[in-house]
């Protein structure tokens, strides 16, 4: 590190949104296992291996992304491609690219692509489970080392894991944050160092306070304006746009609300809501884009491609709106002393958190016998020691899930 650069700056020089995209779009293509998961692919792709940012900086996007409603591992993106991409265009590339293998997926499923069934399916699906396994053991091993090092927040890091595994919901995550924030104050005050995070956020508060006021605007707007006009397309974005706004945690824990706005007026079949839930499993990429599914098949119309792209952009709007207004006060206040020691507090509760995923959903939705328990941990061993890229991982365990299935 260079004199008077800060920890969490942006390595390797600027980048630019084609960097960016070509990055993401190739984590779009492989990150299987869930919002958890995909936080640990993030971190072995731009923090270990092109060191965009720092392992504490990485922690603080995703402790301000846990707060915010939406797609976290979806606005954990978003900012890291703005911050690296050197301001919105970055940030769009970013979400773009991570966005659209998943969701042309999910569109080609909804125009009738045969649903992955059987011994075959099955295989691959479960194979991907255990890759999500090692995937996120590793993150979990990696961000102890660095984020809670000695006992202070290493026992905060364990509060957040009893608290998360004693009350698995979204609520229970962000308290376990808050607590860890509160506690830091307290017990995290001792290191004295500089604070952690990218040195320049590209976006002013005159922009963020504009992207606050239109998530504002919206979240309130649509659902008179399309009172007033009686205009479908309008209520189907309102739909997708309180979805996106109102939950915490994202990935299944939209599922309930996107079901209580679509199936229940009668604009998507019972039947219809499951198959896109199934098919969303067997694909890369956030869980909310499931949207483009449930968007192209949506009755009345708009549907088909138009359906999925209105879908798509007015659930992952309201996170990427909140993110950006939010960065550029975000940086201003952990800058201060008070504020380091709280974000040391909160990134051990992150350990926490991701430590309690790792038991469930992953742990438990995948590891079903000593086999499966076998090829997770030979995955992980690929991936820690010898620093196997994630792809060829995610293909190798893949298709081992296939052949145990036969065996």
């Amino acid at each position: 590190m260079t004199e008077g650069e800060r920890p969490g700056a942006l390595r390797g020089g600027p980048g630019n949104a084609g960097e960016v995209f070509l990055v993401f779009l190739r984590l779009g293509l492989t990150s299987f296992g869930g919002p958890i998961a995909h936080l640990g692919y993030f971190r072995e792709a731009l923090v270990t291996r092109r060191r965009w940012i720092d392992e504490a900086g990485y922690a603080d996007l995703v402790a301000l992304c846990q707060f915010l409603p939406g797609p976290a591992s979806s606005q954990v993106g978003f900012a890291l491609g703005l911050l690296r991409g050197g301001g919105l265009l970055g940030g769009l590339a970013a979400w773009t690219a991570f966005t659209l293998p998943s969701a042309l997926l999910l569109l080609a499923f909804a125009y009738g692509a045969s649903a992955i069934s059987g011994p075959v399916g099955g295989g691959l699906i479960h194979g991907l489970k255990l890759v999500a396994v090692a995937v996120v053991a590793q993150a979990v091993w990696g961000m102890a080392r660095s984020l809670a090092p000695d006992r202070s927040r290493a026992s905060l890091a364990l509060g957040a894991l009893l608290l998360t595994v004693f009350a698995p919901t979204a609520f229970s995550q962000i308290l376990a944050i808050a607590l860890g924030a509160l506690a830091g104050l307290v017990l995290c005050r001792s290191d004295d160092g500089p604070g952690s995070g990218p040195r320049a956020v590209p976006v002013t508060r005159r922009a963020g306070g504009v992207a606050l006021a239109v998530f504002l605007l919206l979240l309130f707007g649509l659902p008179f304006l399309a009172q007033v006009l009686g205009a479908h397309a309008l209520a189907v974005s309102d739909a997708f746009y309180r979805s996106g706004a109102f939950v915490f945690g994202g990935g299944h824990v939209v599922l309930p609300l996107l079901r209580s706005a679509l199936v229940e007026p009668g604009w998507v079949s019972p039947d219809a809501f499951l198959a896109g839930y199934g098919a969303a499993q067997a694909v890369p990429g956030p869980l909310f884009t499931v949207a483009a599914y449930l968007g192209a098949v949506a009755q009345p119309g708009p549907n088909g491609v138009f359906g999925a792209a209105l879908a798509l952009v007015a659930i992952f709007l309201p996170g990427l709106l909140l993110v950006y207004g939010t960065l550029p006060f975000w940086d201003a206040v952990r800058s201060r002393p008070a504020a380091r020691a709280a974000m040391r507090g909160t990134n051990a509760a992150v350990v926490g958190i991701l430590g309690a995923a790792l038991y469930d959903p992953v742990w438990t939705g995948a590891v079903d016998s000593p086999r499966d328990f076998a090829l997770a941990a030979l995955a992980f061993v690929l991936l820690t020691v010898w620093k196997a890229p994630p792809w060829s991982v995610v293909v190798f365990t893949a298709l081992s899930g296939l052949a145990l299935a036969w065996v």
